[in-house]
């Protein structure tokens, strides 16, 4: 039997309201997608049977753009509704603008109720990154996602006057006319009077100057104010087209919006290589190129600037966010009774959007739980959720570790478990039966010892070997190293003993700072893989 899937619509914005604490319930459910959810259709499920309970309202007074606003009496009600309709699986792109303890937390409460059911609770952990401790739903009974890239990429490059090309990103209907060079300005240079000193290159409402910017393309900076209402305002001072340059907090994340004229959007780096040609020569000059989509672009996946980190400031002891998933620049349904920018001056109607965030890659994860459902249907919740996580990738396809939007590293405390493989946890031989996959370790003094059962799914017969990679200066053993299995369902228990090694404390820089590392069982075919994050007092 297929599984049904509850789905609250999305709702991270480029601004995040919080959660008011009153509202008339009011709800509807319907057997597919809701018009206005943008991602709440799970990926990879189509015809699944879809559940969908609006919680969430516009602001009142407010453009759609700003986003909107989720009552937790509203949440509260849909997931218990959506108990008793009997879903398998609940898909929540909601959260708070800031960590809430559990106690007071209505998804999580909600949650911890729905998988006493057996449902497998999905959450984004929000857009408020990169910055640390910004996640939402840090509940262990959860499952928390993150967001990370696809390795598809809609290339709109930039030809400067000089012959010099540009990569940039869009999904822009609009192009400029073919073969022909345009005026370049950048924004701080075509403000009117009496713009802030540092808003000036910002594009926003009322800035720029008709007369300066007429017929020209516009390079504009990301930062302030909402993406595709810079390209609203190059439109309004009669600029022909912009360039989005990503701030140096964005790195090479771009997302791709459907603006109101030609644009395309650039990194950090690019936009500064488009700004020394501007202060260059006299006369700049550019063009945008129509977009491309171009497949299997490398380095993928990488993480987003967006996506929030942990740790879990509620509670440190649970590694968070659990794993990662798409959530830059997908495709996504969308309700024709609104633009595709939201904003209330752009007349246009679309039955599919690009979209960028937590509330995309949340859905991925819903529906691998839902498949493995199916295919698993005696696994619990707990099991689903192990399979996933101890089934991540931590390297790219060019086989290095996940980046960050800056081209760094990224830790666990961004990726979780890793970017999600749902055909591995399809064949999953060993699954971690909820005493948490993952370790989280703050303020190590000496030595801890966890105890972890874990169940066999897969083999009737198998042999699993303990292997680990231990952070820096932490030492990680197993007992027993070597688990023997010899039949379906039989439970084996053991412990992971972590230990500060006193000979590499004075060598290194723990204090309050978490280094990573991992534990693996595999029997061969099989690796079931667990992140470790560990700080010293």
């Amino acid at each position: 039997m297929p599984q049904r899937i509850l789905a609250l619509p999305a709702t991270w914005t480029a601004t995040e309201p919080t959660l008011p604490r009153q509202s008339q319930a009011e709800l509807f459910l319907t057997s597919r997608l809701s018009a206005g959810s943008p991602g709440a259709q799970p990926p990879g499920v189509p015809r699944w049977p879809t559940s969908v309970y609006k919680v969430c309202w516009a602001l009142p007074g407010a453009s759609k753009a700003e986003g909107n606003t989720c009552f937790e009496e509203d949440m509260i009600a849909a997931m218990d509704d959506a108990i008793a309709d009997g879903v398998d699986v609940l898909s929540i792109s909601i959260g708070t603008a800031h960590p809430v303890n559990f106690t007071k937390d209505g998804i999580a409460l909600g949650a911890l109720h729905a998988t006493k059911k057996n449902i497998v609770v999905a959450c984004s952990a929000g857009n408020s990154g990169p910055a640390p401790s910004t996640l939402s739903n840090p509940a262990p009974w959860i499952v928390t996602v993150g967001a990370s890239s696809l390795d598809r990429t809609f290339v709109s490059p930039v030809v400067l006057g000089n012959g010099m090309r540009i990569e940039g990103e869009t999904v822009t209907p609009s192009k400029l006319e073919e073969h022909k060079m345009y005026p370049l300005v950048y924004a701080g240079d075509v403000v009117n009077p009496g713009v802030a000193q540092n808003l000036t290159g910002q594009c926003l409402a009322g800035s720029l100057s008709p007369e300066k910017v007429k017929g020209k393309i516009v390079l504009c900076w990301r930062g302030t104010g909402m993406r595709v209402a810079k390209g609203m305002e190059v439109k309004r001072a009669g600029g022909v087209g912009f360039i989005l340059g990503n701030s140096k907090a964005n790195g090479v994340e771009i997302a791709c919006d459907p603006h109101v004229l030609p644009a395309t959007a650039v990194t950090y780096s690019n936009a500064n290589k488009i700004a020394e040609y501007i202060n260059s020569t006299k006369n700049p000059n550019a063009t945008i190129i129509p977009a491309k989509t171009v497949l299997h672009t490398k380095p993928a996946p990488f993480m987003t600037a967006f996506t929030s980190r942990g740790p879990s400031t509620i509670d440190p002891d649970i590694l968070k966010p659990d794993i990662t998933a798409p959530g830059l620049n997908i495709l996504a349904a969308w309700t024709e009774a609104d633009p595709p920018t939201k904003l209330l001056i752009d007349q246009r109607v679309a039955q599919y959007n690009i979209e960028s965030g937590t509330s995309m890659s949340c859905p991925h994860i819903a529906a691998a739980a839902a498949l493995l459902k199916a295919i698993h249907p005696t696994w619990s919740s707990a099991a689903i959720k192990s399979a996933l996580m101890t089934t991540a990738e931590i390297r790219n396809n060019l086989d290095m570790p996940l980046n960050d939007e800056s081209g760094n590293a990224a830790t666990p405390f961004a990726y979780g478990s890793g970017h999600f493989r749902p055909t591995k946890a399809r064949t999953l031989a060993l699954s971690i039966n909820l005493n948490y996959p993952s370790i989280a370790i703050p303020k190590l003094n000496g030595t801890i010892t966890i105890k972890r059962t874990v169940t066999n799914v897969g083999d009737g017969k198998s042999i699993y070997f303990f292997t680990s990679k231990p952070p820096l200066g932490i030492s990680v053993k197993a007992s027993p190293s070597i688990l023997f299995f010899d039949h379906v369902g039989q439970k084996k228990s053991f412990t992971i003993t972590v230990k500060a090694r006193t000979e590499m404390l004075g060598k290194m820089q723990l204090k309050d700072e978490y280094a990573f590392g991992w534990y693996t069982w595999t029997d061969g075919p099989h690796i079931v893989r667990s992140p470790i994050a560990v700080s010293l007092p």
